[in-house]
């Protein structure tokens, strides 16, 4: 019996001394949260991390300055709200809605999250089909029909439709430099990042999304890595349609400064 009290007064002490890792630990979550100028958070991708789900598609959430923009909308609006809801993300909390193009991949979640906040302004490349637009318009949403490059609000960019496919990409023109968020980079992201430092007169320092290069040999990705640095990219967040084997090149090319995508993934600047 005379033991129980030292075990009491052990575990109490071991409980004591924990209490400030917990609270440290919790304290670096909310600066990795909250603190910076804009944040980027993954909530559809091929890759996932435990607890939501993947699937072939993307979409992410961008907050920068006042703004909150959904950029493309995944394949699926289910996974899509599913995985938002997982993030503790509001679909009201969305007031803009960025549309890389067509492809339903990219749109296909795009009539959920208008179920669920209509009260958003959309952005598309204005090459979309009538009826698109005029279904986008029957939920109440406001529409912004994209051609050319064009500063939709202060400091965000659309590089204007690109071919093939015809397609838009965001810019964020940031203290740190510009962060470029691509859907699938049909038109080739090396032209795309130079498309968004010729509109800004800025140098790049984040490019994230789908690079489009699965099937793409080893010598020709490395290419474009280098292309990347020559034009002062700093950091690389490949998605979606990236391939893994291009990952892994970039990865290898940019080092610490790579930055691994997946559903549940977020980078801060």
């Amino acid at each position: 019996m005379k033991k129980l009290p030292l075990i009491l007064t052990a575990i109490l002490v071991l409980i004591l001394a924990l209490i400030p890792l917990f609270k440290q630990q919790n304290s670096v979550r909310q600066q990795e949260e909250y603190s910076g100028e804009g944040k980027i958070i993954i909530i559809y991708d091929n890759k996932a991390l435990s607890g939501f789900k993947g699937a072939w598609g993307f979409a992410a959430l961008v907050k920068f300055k006042n703004y909150t923009i959904l950029f493309d909308t995944g394949g699926d609006g289910e996974i899509l709200l599913n995985n938002m809801k997982k993030l503790g993300i509001d679909p009201h909390s969305i007031q803009y809605v960025f549309l890389s193009h067509i492809h339903g991949d990219h749109t296909g979640g795009l009539w959920a999250v208008l179920r669920e906040n209509p009260n958003v302004t959309v952005c598309f490349p204005g090459i979309f089909p009538g009826s698109f637009k005029e279904k986008v318009r029957s939920f109440g949403a406001k529409v912004v029909e994209i051609y050319e490059p064009k500063e939709i609000l202060e400091d965000v960019y659309s590089t204007g439709v690109m071919f093939p496919v015809g397609e838009q990409s965001l810019i964020l023109k940031t203290s740190k430099g510009l962060v470029v968020v691509t859907g699938c980079s049909h038109p080739g992201v090396v032209k795309i990042v130079e498309r968004a430092e010729n509109i800004t007169r800025d140098n790049v320092y984040l490019v994230v999304g789908g690079f489009h290069l699965f099937g793409t040999s080893e010598r020709e990705v490395r290419a474009i890595a280098t292309s990347f640095k020559k034009l002062g990219v700093q950091k690389v967040m490949p998605c979606h349609c990236t391939g893994s084997k291009a990952e892994r090149i970039f990865a290898e090319e940019f080092g610490l400064d790579y930055i691994e995508c997946g559903v549940g993934k977020a980078i801060s600047w």
